[in-house]
């Protein structure tokens, strides 16, 4: 069984630092992508941004300049900095991951449970 586990978080003021970082646990063979996504009451859930195992990565707009993704594959972790926050950066933050269980198998996609991150204006 597969578990990504968020932490970090929490309350900060206009132009504060949060670090948010996960890790996945459990049976797979590999991790392909990890990543944040983001989710507003009564709106979609949206990227922030996703690694690659080889690196490469993606960045919303919104938030490029100011949060950074980092990975780690030999800890299986992945953390988002995010510097200069805004209210508008509230929301709650789930950490992303497909992963492979089994060789043979396909990737399938993980969730976190969700970390709530508030800006106060």
């Amino acid at each position: 069984q597969v578990q990504l586990v968020e932490s970090g978080g929490g309350l900060v003021e206009t132009g504060g630092s949060l670090r948010l970082s996960c890790v996945a646990s459990g049976r797979f063979v590999a991790i392909h992508v990890m990543g944040w996504y983001r989710q507003v009451p009564g709106k979609e859930r949206e990227l922030v941004a996703s690694i690659s195992r080889d690196g490469s990565k993606t960045i919303a707009d919104f938030v490029m300049g100011r949060f950074t993704a980092s990975r780690n594959n030999a800890k299986n972790t992945v953390i988002l900095q995010m510097e200069n926050l805004k209210p508008e950066d509230t929301a709650v933050y789930y950490c992303y991951g497909e992963l492979r269980a089994k060789w043979g198998r396909d990737a399938s996609d993980y969730w976190g449970q969700g970390t709530q991150v508030t800006v106060s204006s």
